[in-house]
């Protein structure tokens, strides 16, 4: 990118010319070359963009680890990729408030020694280059589990940014699961999907059949475009994971659901599939990385890393995505998954490496 720095305003004379700091004159011929040059350069300068055009996402597996641990890495990656909006999930930081009180999830806690240390630990991460560049938004649980955090260019100003399905809603989803960020032209959606677990139960697959449903319903009633981003714990075609037979065959201690479509690995069932392929039928939407990468990549085709150790190593699944409107779909530059391989190349320090999309940006 081209960058253009207007002449340095110099002294005059006593008949109007330009002088330096060392005294001498340019004449008024130079002076007027300098104000044309000036003119020219600002006709020349690039638009500005009027909305958010690039994107990252990441699953952080706890950011206070990661900045204790990886924050070199991170913050590396962020000045090359230089997203406009970052969306962060299990950011698993506590919501404020103290034991037995309602507590508010956009804000983290700091009522003990312990949580004001590891507020101020997380803040000043935060507020440091390049990470300074950006208004933070939280979506916290009570606990240190699940949450979520948005951070956007102070650059760009949202018109709304709400923390539920519910677009009508004040509150934030249970675990903190949903921050929406409204633009003039178009939606940003980060979002920590519920795992789907492995029984029938009310904390597996019943929670993951009410938040695809209610999905649905958001993307059917949206007036604008969507981006939709973060773990969303579905690997939706086979290519979409490494071991296609072990992942179907996955089962916990033995145990085997009384419906076929049910059977397998969390993330990889075939009723978890269907009901996201129906999800972006019927709101056209389109996976950004598919619509770009149509063949498996064995290396870097995979956003989530199984342990090191044991029957997971080398077992790998994508399941972090940029979803987008369709009517998106022709200004779309890239969506890349920056990590590879099964010794987590790329993942600073979590299981899910960071997934960027690039969009052609609106120009003023």
């Amino acid at each position: 990118m081209k960058r253009f720095f207007k002449p340095i305003v110099k002294a005059e004379d006593k008949d109007g010319n330009g002088v330096d700091g060392d005294g001498n004159c340019d004449g008024p011929l130079k002076k007027k070359q300098n104000q044309s040059e000036e003119a020219n350069n600002d006709n020349e300068k690039e638009p500005a963009k009027l909305e958010p055009c690039k994107f990252m996402t990441w699953n952080s597996n706890s950011l206070l680890l990661r900045v204790k641990n990886n924050w070199v890495e991170f913050t590396s990656l962020v000045q090359r990729v230089d997203p406009d909006v970052i969306a962060i999930q299990e950011v698993r930081m506590p919501a404020a408030g103290s034991k037995g009180t309602p507590k508010n999830p956009g804000e983290l806690k700091d009522d003990t020694n312990s949580a004001r240390e590891e507020k101020r630990i997380l803040l000043r991460a935060l507020s440091s280059p390049p990470m300074g560049n950006y208004r933070v938004w939280w979506s916290l649980a009570d606990s240190k589990y699940g949450g979520t955090a948005l951070l956007i260019k102070k650059q760009f100003q949202p018109q709304k940014v709400s923390f539920s399905l519910d677009k009508s809603s004040s509150r934030h989803e249970p675990d903190g699961r949903v921050i929406l960020a409204e633009f003039e032209s178009f939606y940003i959606l980060n979002t920590y999907v519920p795992n789907n677990g492995w029984k029938d139960e009310e904390n597996s697959f019943q929670r993951r059949r009410k938040w695809d449903k209610r999905m649905l319903e958001f993307v059917i009633q949206l007036g604008k475009p969507l981006v939709w981003c973060g773990d969303l714990n579905v690997s939706h075609e086979d290519i979409d994971v490494s071991h296609k037979e072990f992942f179907s065959n996955a089962r916990l201690n033995g145990y085997i659901p009384p419906n076929k479509e049910d059977c397998g690995q969390p993330g990889f069932t075939i009723a978890e599939r269907q009901r996201f392929s129906k999800i972006l039928r019927e709101g056209r939407l389109l996976d950004a990385y598919r619509f770009l990468h149509k063949e498996q990549d064995f290396n870097c085709g995979f956003t989530w890393s199984g342990n090191p150790v044991g029957k997971y190593r080398g077992k790998r699944m994508r399941i972090d995505y940029f979803i987008v409107s369709e009517v998106l779909k022709d200004r779309i530059i890239s969506c890349k998954i920056h990590g590879q391989g099964i010794e987590l190349v790329g993942f600073c320090g979590s299981d899910h490496c960071p997934v960027s999309l690039e969009l052609s940006p609106v120009l003023v």
